[in-house]
């Protein structure tokens, strides 16, 4: 992606406008408490200050900013947005004090709310549409990548101020200021190389831009949620989460400086780790649970993080704050983008921009209440627990620990509370494998070993799974793998043994099912809802059933189907991402439990399968590679759990190989089985002609 010039440009002024956003905020963070005069509660409420003025612009004027910025021209637009927070930031250390602070970082909070959508409408035509996806990945790393490196550079500009002293005139060498001086320097670069892309100017239709507003995102969000119980149980868990994160930032810098007497470096170090492990958890925290539920994960996930900030909270040592900060930013790495990952599967594309809306919108306002608040809170319980106590200084002595600021470290173990509560109550909103214990799924998940099923339910007049006198085969895959080749040859090869043998297929066996069929492969119909579908294809394997497999059975012919549930769990479960069980009961109903004697899974490469395809024949072809990923990772989970009733084989072995390696296994299972060394002398011609004259049939 670095190698177009243009996205290039575009990209370093990203970089060095994210992080003079995030060192902006540590910088003045640490500012704000020295140039505050009066009692701790004044200076805490500073910093609250600090986070409020970084907040409020996003929550008030995001949506106007953002309308204005797409009428005007981009490159003016984000070229005098970086020259004015340059200036801004830049004039703090010149005027160091409180009001200024505030005033400057709520003016340069204006500037980026014109400045970031300019930015994001300018992407799409600086790359290839092929490629917008990974360029939108790789903007959006940088946007929060560069965090642990403001961290890292605002250590190391405190060793860099001590070198330097104070001999400088009308320059101040502490490393806050150094910070700021820095952080202006990397905006007039940043507005450098944006003054060189002349790629970028007044809006285009491609890259146009709509931002609700704030409280019209939340209402129509909101709208949709409440009737959706698997997003309300996000929205509890994210919600709930959000609240505790607002209190953790809005007490960190004074808990740790003050309390801990960690200094500005503690607090840096501190940042960083969290920052860190959220990176790592985001990046690679889901890996080692394999196919585990994402569902679960989340709600296994959040609750999860209630622990170290109970240890947090317990234990006002600046060592174990640091470490128990960097496992918290882990597990919430993991919980956070699978909570939006789950979103984007379960919501459709008519609805997901509200919900998505709905989520910022919403977070933005707990973040700024709780952060605002925290320090005014803590401070009320603090004197509380002195006033009980009688202790003067405000300090309580418990089984050998000290705490200098009780309150705060009841509000953060009021927060653990809060976490594992919404976790829980996520957790059961969520639980799309219920019957099965979690301990022995999460084991079993991240141990690879095969997978337990949800039983099929029964059929609605209670029946069983009933048998049959004939032989049942699916065969399954991906797209492209092969199967319904190998489902023609072994329908072939079973004729020429003298076997009555029926091939079908899904959807569209039936009259009903060939309509059904046209409405779930059209790509006109690219916006329906995973329900929906799931349900369609039920009801093309309802009258598929009833019609072509069981009559076919009862007789005693081999049915030989070209897929069947199974593609069910794996496209609009693992690929849709719906409740798994919730399918297999649907289908269940809608077969009276009817399942395969055995499934042919004819295992491919996404990649591989859609290469031999010429071009994307229907809706669920044009899916995107993670999907068929996804349903790749879904089959192979099955035929796991069911090993004794699926053959899994190789898709790119040759085409003989696979079929010698069908026949071998269906002649095991074949009520009258040839013998093997009999199939040369037969397998030439057909043992029972397609056509046979009435006397030679019936010679009596």
């Amino acid at each position: 992606m670095l190698s177009i010039k243009p996205f290039r440009r575009l990209w370093v002024a990203l970089s060095l406008s994210s992080l003079g956003d995030w060192l902006s905020i540590l910088a003045l963070v640490a500012l704000a408490p020295s140039v505050t005069h009066g009692s701790n509660l004044a200076k805490t409420s500073s910093i609250s200050g600090v986070w409020v003025v970084t907040l409020l612009p996003a929550l008030l004027l995001g949506p106007i900013a953002g309308a204005l910025a797409d009428r005007l021209d981009r490159r003016v637009t984000m070229v005098v947005g970086d020259v004015i927070r340059g200036l801004l930031f830049i004039s703090i250390p010149l005027f160091p004090n409180l009001t200024w602070i505030f005033v400057a970082k709520f003016l340069a909070g204006i500037a980026s709310q014109f400045w970031n959508p300019a930015c994001a409408a300018s992407v799409p035509n600086l790359v290839p549409k092929d490629k917008l996806e990974r360029a939108n990945q790789l903007s959006q790393l940088m946007t929060y990548g560069t965090a642990p490196l403001a961290a890292g550079l605002f250590a190391l500009l405190g060793w860099l101020s001590t070198a330097l002293g104070h001999g400088i005139p009308f320059f101040h060498a502490n490393k806050v200021d150094l910070a700021l001086y820095f952080n202006g320097a990397s905006y007039f670069v940043s507005a450098i190389a944006v003054y060189t892309l002349r790629q970028i100017g007044k809006r285009e239709h491609s890259g146009r831009i709509s931002v609700p507003s704030t409280a019209k995102a939340i209402w129509e969000g909101w709208r949709f949620i409440r009737h959706t119980p698997v997003v309300r149980g996000l929205v509890i868990g994210m919600l709930g989460a959000f609240c505790a994160a607002g209190v953790v930032i809005g007490l960190a810098p004074s808990y740790i400086q003050s309390t801990l007497d960690g200094g500005s470096a503690g607090f840096s170090l501190v940042f960083a780790l969290i920052l860190i492990g959220l990176a790592i958890g985001m990046g690679f925290g889901s890996r080692p649970f394999g196919d585990f539920s994402r569902r679960r994960l989340f709600g296994v996930t959040l609750t999860a993080s209630a622990v170290p900030l109970t240890v947090i909270a317990l234990v006002p040592n600046l060592g174990v704050v640091a470490l128990f900060v960097f496992l918290m930013g882990v597990v919430s790495g993991i919980a956070y983008p699978t909570g939006f990952t789950i979103v984007g599967l379960e919501v459709d594309d008519d609805t997901r921009g509200r919900v998505f809306a709905f989520f910022q919108s919403t977070i933005q306002a707990i973040l700024l209440a709780v952060i605002a608040v925290a320090g005014f809170i803590a401070t009320g319980f603090s004197a509380a627990i002195g006033a009980v106590t009688g202790s003067s200084n405000g300090e309580v002595k418990i089984a050998h620990i000290t705490y200098g600021a009780p309150g705060d470290n009841l509000l953060l173990l009021l927060s653990a509370v809060l976490v594992a509560f919404v976790g829980i109550q996520s957790y059961r909103q969520l639980d799309d494998r219920k019957g099965v214990p979690l301990l022995e799924d999460l084991i079993t998940a991240i141990r690879d070993e095969p997978l337990k099923r949800v039983p099929a339910a029964p059929a609605a007049d209670g029946q069983q799974p009933h048998g049959h006198a004939g032989l049942f085969l699916a065969f399954e895959g991906g797209e492209g793998a092969g199967k319904t080749t190998q489902a023609r040859l072994i329908a072939i090869w079973l004729r020429e043994q003298g076997y009555d043998v029926v091939t079908t297929h899904e959807p569209g066996a039936t009259k009903i099912g060939m309509r059904l069929r046209a409405l779930l492969l059209d790509t006109a119909h690219s916006g329906m809802s995973a329900h929906c579908e799931a349900l369609l294809y039920a009801a093309d394997r309802a009258e598929h059933v009833a019609k072509i497999i069981d009559p076919a059975l009862e007789r005693g012919a081999v049915v030989i189907t070209d897929r069947y549930i199974d593609s069910s769990l794996a496209y609009q479960g693992a690929g849709r991402g719906l409740p798994t069980a919730e399918i297999e009961m649907l289908n269940g109903w809608a077969t009276h439990g009817r399942l395969p004697d055995l499934t042919v899974l004819l295992d491919l490469a996404p990649e591989a399968g859609l290469s031999r395809r010429a071009r994307s024949a229907d809706r669920l072809e044009a899916e995107p590679l993670d999907f068929h990923r996804r349903v790749r990772v879904g089959f192979l989970g099955l035929a796991r759990a069911e090993p004794e009733r699926y053959l899994v084989l190789d898709a790119t072995a040759p085409f003989a190989e696979i079929g010698q390696q069908i026949k071998d296994r269906i002649r095991e299972i074949l009520p009258d089985p040839v013998p093997h060394v009999s199939e040369a002398a037969t397998g030439s011609f057909p043992a029972i002609p397609d056509h046979v004259p009435d006397e030679v049939a019936d010679p009596w």
